[in-house]
């Protein structure tokens, strides 16, 4: 186990104890409600699925197959839900009745007003901040990599963020120090304070708030357009995030009238090389340079729109 799971074990049960604790899971019935905490999840799980068979509810929660059973059997009950038509029982898909769907809308609403009262005491960029966390989260522990991913433009806060991941990645990587630092923070700053509309523009690919890769175009001179700060997050790799940043910058250059692009990376970067080799790029030049504290073989390359 490494250092990092050490510390981590116990935050993660820390912080479920008081989540439980601040949500009320430990009452014996939800939200002050009918129904306990997995009878609402499985009456949830139902609605949102309906007709559903019992045991693709049990899959999905998790929930052994017998006490499954008499839960659901606990909620037709009462009247909540219903069985269609099957060959035995267990083959009868469920739904909710009338009463059902209008109990469970109520209960729905406590929920709603209750995780907002929560949640009043934070101004917007807490309740930002809890979001992109709370993203961030699902991300690390259920390893959602499917989930929708989307590119925006850069916003207010976006440049030193991205300067700042780069910086700790590449260094993690390759060994490359503050000299690299220094130079990206220089490139950003250049293009915040001489920024030519319409010539110029950046995207950031995030998913559920998160920052997953940005890039940037830059005018180079009337004719050219310069790709800057391309990088793309570890756990983003495989997505496709890198080739649609890029395929982003051709195609606002094409718009903006420029007839060539140009950019400058290292022969180390063999993922970007791909990239870069696949849009239509190619190799002008190259050089030795070790200004970010290891020689290293840079390049040169071009793109003729």
């Amino acid at each position: 186990m490494t250092v990092a799971i050490q510390q981590a074990v116990p935050a993660i049960r820390a912080f479920n104890r008081q989540f439980s604790q601040l949500m009320g899971l430990l009452e014996p019935r939800y939200m002050g409600g009918e129904l306990s905490l997995v009878e609402a999840r499985v009456t949830y799980e139902i609605r949102e699925r309906q007709p559903v068979l019992a045991r693709d509810v049990a899959q999905v929660l998790g929930l052994d197959p017998g006490y499954l059973s008499r839960t659901v059997a606990k909620l037709e009950k009462h009247g909540w839900i219903a069985r269609g038509r099957g060959k035995d029982a267990r083959e009868r898909p469920l739904s909710l009745t009338s009463d059902g769907d209008d109990r469970f809308q109520a209960l729905d609403a406590v929920t709603l007003a209750e995780t907002e009262k929560l949640l009043a005491q934070l101004d917007e960029d807490g309740a930002l901040r809890l979001v992109n966390a709370l993203g961030e989260a699902g991300d690390l522990l259920f390893r959602d990599i499917e989930s929708d991913w989307s590119l925006r433009e850069l916003r207010p806060g976006d440049l030193g963020h991205l300067c700042s991941r780069q910086a700790i990645l590449y260094r993690e990587h390759w060994g490359w120090g503050d000299g690299l630092e220094a130079l990206m923070m220089e490139i950003c700053a250049a293009y915040l304070r001489d920024f030519k509309p319409g010539k110029e523009q950046g995207w950031i690919a995030e998913r559920n708030g998160r920052m997953l890769g940005s890039v940037f175009v830059a005018n180079e001179d009337h004719e050219t357009a310069r790709l800057r700060m391309l990088y793309v997050e570890p756990e983003a790799r495989g997505l496709g995030v890198g080739s649609a940043l890029v395929r982003q910058c051709t195609e606002f250059a094409r718009d903006a009238g420029y007839k060539r692009m140009v950019l400058w990376t290292h022969a180390v970067l063999d993922s970007a090389r791909k990239i870069y080799a696949a849009e239509g790029y190619t190799i002008t030049s190259t050089e030795m340079q070790s200004e970010f504290g290891k020689e290293e073989i840079s390049e040169h390359w071009l793109l003729e729109l």
